[in-house]
């Protein structure tokens, strides 16, 4: 054996090893993305079920309120979540890198009693708000809404618990009981209250989704904790509140003004054109997202590998990931929009014949989330990599870009130009958060870079 021969052989050693490692998170990745598409979709039909079901069991006022309160504790279950829950996905994939197991002890025992803290006194403030306001104006749901107040903490327990497990790579075991489980465990309560009463009132199944919640949290946390016994030492927790609390104001600013955007442009469209244009406009919205399927279930399982992989410092990794995932957005987005472009006013017609009037928006809208797939998982990249202050000056720049403009375009051109806004926004998002992954993080995420590289591979095996 030569001396030059010796080198080969030892870096032929180490390269396979590292070769099948790469291969084998890809071959995990395919595997839980394809866990992730089977949840959603099955936790969007059973949604849909429960609604239509629901609906028709409690007529439109009492179905009204329930929906009402349900949204409220959603809402409120946001900020009683403290930003904790993205948070801890990032940080706990981190921690496993550097088995810190002490750090993710802490900080998994830690942000759940925080969190339930936090839960319990927003929703006695809530709910002492609702009873002055009662007493001085009565109003019908105040007692449901009362009631309903004891889901906050729980909404709160549920996105942090989601990401958590999911944090310890278990896709089902966070996304099933909350997306699968609750839905189908409430209409099963609300038959078997609506077939031994004959009727199917707010109250009752407030009070039912809020057990129900209860038992299926606790169910979901004792699994949790039996996974993290199992793979983890049994070490002392040790807490960092500074720390994780700096990191999850930001993520939770974040958040706050991801919801404002989301919300603003039905909201202006409602507030200056008026209801009818805009439940005709929010059709277009909620069918527009479709295009972002794809992209919604990919980041549902590869963030925690995007924190792994960084913290690791494997730069090449993160970019073979990045560019695999992207593909895997990109192809089925464009199918999608082509689709919708395609068969728009035939699909609008589905909500009523008044909604193909929205079927210009609906292809505007298209265009923005089609280019949000073009750019890939760039927000979640940032995150994920420790770069959330950048990140949230891209998000509350764009929501101020998104109210004036909206301001400027809705009453010019209506529907239209709130759809315009909307993917105009969008856009400048993407591409912004494009630069700053390339600057900050190291990796190229468009899909023209994926598919660039795509093809000098195939050139590669073919030579």
């Amino acid at each position: 054996m030569t001396k030059s021969s010796l080198p080969q052989s030892q870096n032929s050693t180490q390269d396979t090893p590292g070769k099948e490692q790469k291969s084998r998170q890809l071959d995990f990745l395919a595997k839980d993305t394809l866990i992730a598409l089977t949840i959603r979709i099955f936790g969007l039909i059973l949604t849909y079920v429960v609604q239509v079901c629901l609906a028709r069991w409690m007529g439109k006022t009492e179905y009204g309120i329930y929906e009402y309160v349900i949204s409220w504790s959603m809402l409120l279950g946001i900020p009683a979540a403290l930003g904790l829950p993205r948070t801890v996905l990032r940080l706990l994939s981190e921690y496993r890198v550097k088995e810190d197991w002490g750090h993710l002890r802490g900080l998994v025992r830690g942000s759940w009693l925080l969190t339930l803290l936090v839960g319990v006194l927003l929703s006695l403030g809530a709910a002492g708000v609702i009873w002055v306001l009662n007493s001085f104006h009565n109003f019908t749901y105040a007692t449901s809404l009362l009631v309903g107040m004891a889901l906050v903490p729980l909404q709160a327990l549920t996105l942090l618990q989601l990401e958590t497990t999911r944090a310890m790579g278990d896709i089902a075991l966070a996304y099933t009981p909350s997306q699968i489980i609750w839905p189908l465990w409430v209409l099963c309560g609300g038959f078997l209250l609506f077939d031994a009463n004959h009727s199917l009132n707010s109250l009752p199944m407030i009070e039912v989704a809020t057990l129900l919640l209860s038992g299926i949290l606790l169910f979901q946390l004792w699994l949790l904790w039996e996974k993290i016994n199992r793979e983890i030492e049994p070490v002392t927790p040790v807490y960092s509140y500074q720390q994780w609390l700096g990191i999850a104001g930001v993520l939770l600013l974040q958040q706050s003004f991801g919801v404002i955007l989301n919300r603003t442009d039905i909201l202006m469209v409602g507030s200056i054109i008026g209801p009818s244009e805009a439940g005709i406009y929010n059709a277009s919205l909620k069918t527009s997202i479709w295009v972002s399927f794809t992209l919604q279930v990919v980041n549902m399982v590869v963030a925690p590998l995007f924190s792994s992989l960084y913290a690791q410092k494997d730069m090449q990794g993160l970019q073979k990931v990045v560019s695999r995932v992207t593909l895997w957005i990109f192809w089925p987005s464009i199918v999608l929009a082509l689709g919708l472009i395609v068969f728009s006013k035939p699909v609008l017609s589905i909500f009523g014949s008044g909604f193909t009037a929205a079927s210009w928006s609906l292809k505007i809208l298209i265009v923005g989330r089609l280019v949000s797939a073009l750019c890939g998982s760039v927000a979640n990249l940032m995150v994920m990599t420790g770069h959330q202050n950048k990140s949230v000056i891209v998000v509350g720049c764009t929501v101020l870009l998104n109210i004036v403009s909206n301001a400027i375009a809705i009453p010019m051109f209506g529907i239209i130009g709130a759809a315009i806004t909307t993917s105009l926004t969008v856009i400048v998002s993407n591409v912004w958060y494009s630069i700053l992954v390339v600057k900050y993080v190291g990796v190229r995420p468009s899909v023209f870079y994926s598919l660039f590289s795509l093809f000098n591979s195939e050139l590669a095996k073919k030579s």
